[in-house]
């Protein structure tokens, strides 16, 4: 397996932020996370050879392909880490290593393709940030249904597959995403009839959706709740391009706010931003989709006066994350950090994951005027100057969230266990520095 260019910066990498520069230019987002995983782990349904686009050069996914060259998937990377060609004619009856799989909580996506190429799959109980419980009851009930043996111990879960997955109904106690991706790639290669109520039906599910279909597999009600999967025994390779991913979208434009820069963001999915803009209208951000020859453009004006709208009785207004279409959990953390740049006090109620704000106590630390109420629901006040500090990156989106926060702070930021960025957003110290941030990798 060719890994051309891979990640390799050590966990001791640090961040240093020089900030108070607006963040201006023009960015091409990077590949959707959210979808890559899922569809990488999805072409070990179909023998032959898959090519898939618009891959983020980010950790998670380098990790991910690491877990398949174990099982013998060949796969070549280009130079620039955005086409990934991959092989799986050789599948070899063999589990994939248990500690890449417990990095990323996105292993346990491989189990519907070893169970259906091999009869059985023995992997690491999934790791990913430490955002709080993360079931996994939901795709275990999921993959049951479809006939698959379950066992579970303290570090790993056993499954073993007798012949092919069998079609049935199945009602996901929860709208997870990525029960529903499990769910759905096993129904893709059932035999028989398989309808998924209560469905995910987030832009990475719908992307995954395209990549079974362009395989052979037959889905209908792609993008709502309701799937209903016509089981197909043989898949073929066939080549993808990923979706932007519009939580970078959304991650960078608040920075572009927060620092008074202009940005235009090139090749999005307008429908994808519907809420995420609305939520950051409401927190003050001004911004334009700009359509020229079948291609959308998303536009930050500079220099906005951010303020917070309250509700149309006066009440505090409330930010709260929602399975889709609602707003992004993933941006909950971005959002905090913006309305502390905006006039007005709001509520960010983060239903998901009981520790997704803990992270407001290194804001607090910087400057902002914050209370965290309880593990779901923070209230602030803005707009407050952030001042430079050493803090530390907890996972992905708050490590994204104290960034914004150094770039629009006075003086220097120090941002520890960088690597945790680096696992869902590419390149972030290079591309940020072509944007005008000062910003080193140290």
């Amino acid at each position: 397996m060719e890994h051309a260019g891979l990640n390799r910066e050590s966990q001791g990498d640090r961040f240093v932020v020089e900030g108070g520069r607006p963040i201006e230019g023009t960015l091409v987002p990077a590949g959707n996370k959210n979808e890559a995983l899922p569809v990488l782990a999805a072409s070990l349904l179909g023998t032959g050879s898959h090519c898939i686009r618009n891959v983020p050069g980010i950790r998670d996914v380098d990790t991910l392909l690491e877990m398949l060259a174990e099982v013998g998937v060949q796969a070549a990377v280009s130079e620039d880490r955005h086409t990934v060609d991959l092989q799986t004619d050789g599948l070899l009856d063999r589990a994939p290593n248990a500690e890449l799989g417990a990095r990323i909580r996105g292993s346990f996506l491989l189990a519907p393709g070893l169970l259906h190429r091999t009869g059985k799959a023995v992997l690491p109980r999934p790791g990913g940030d430490r955002i709080g419980r993360r079931r996994l009851d939901t795709h275990l009930h999921a993959l049951r249904l479809l006939g698959a043996e379950v066992e579970t111990s303290e570090r790993h879960v056993h499954l073993r597959l007798d012949g092919h997955f069998r079609g049935t109904d199945i009602f996901l106690d929860e709208a997870s995403v990525m029960a529903t991706e499990n769910a759905v790639m096993a129904a893709s290669v059932a035999d028989g009839r398989t309808r998924i109520a209560n469905a995910a039906c987030e832009p990475h599910v719908r992307g995954l959706c395209h990549y079974l279909e362009a395989m052979g597999a037959r889905i209908r009600g792609v993008g709502t709740n309701m799937l209903e999967v016509e089981g197909t025994p043989e898949l073929r390779g066939v080549t993808h391009r990923l979706l932007p991913d519009h939580i970078e979208i959304g991650s960078f434009v608040a920075i572009a706010a927060m620092t008074g820069g202009e940005l235009r963001v090139e090749g999005v999915e307008p429908d994808d931003l519907r809420m995420m803009l609305m939520v950051f209208r409401r927190l003050g951000v001004d911004t334009e989709i700009e359509e020229c020859s079948g291609t959308a453009t998303l536009h930050v004006p500079p220099k906005q006066d951010l303020l917070i709208q309250d509700d149309y009785d006066g009440a505090i207004p409330k930010v709260d994350d929602a399975p889709w279409p609602g707003f992004p959990t993933d941006l909950s953390s971005i959002a905090l950090v913006l309305a502390t740049q905006a006039r007005g006090t709001v509520l960010i109620h983060e239903k998901m994951f009981e520790n997704r704000l803990f992270f407001v106590d290194r804001l607090i630390a910087m400057g902002a005027r914050a209370i965290l109420c309880d593990p779901h629901r923070a209230v602030v006040t803005g707009p407050t100057p952030l001042v430079g500090e050493t803090i530390t990156s907890p996972d992905i989106r708050a490590g994204m969230a104290l960034l914004a926060a150094a770039l629009c702070a006075r003086g220097r930021s120090v941002i520890m266990n960088a690597h945790q960025v680096d696992r869902g957003y590419e390149r972030i110290d290079e591309r940020l520095r072509a944007l005008g941030a000062q910003i080193e990798r140290t």
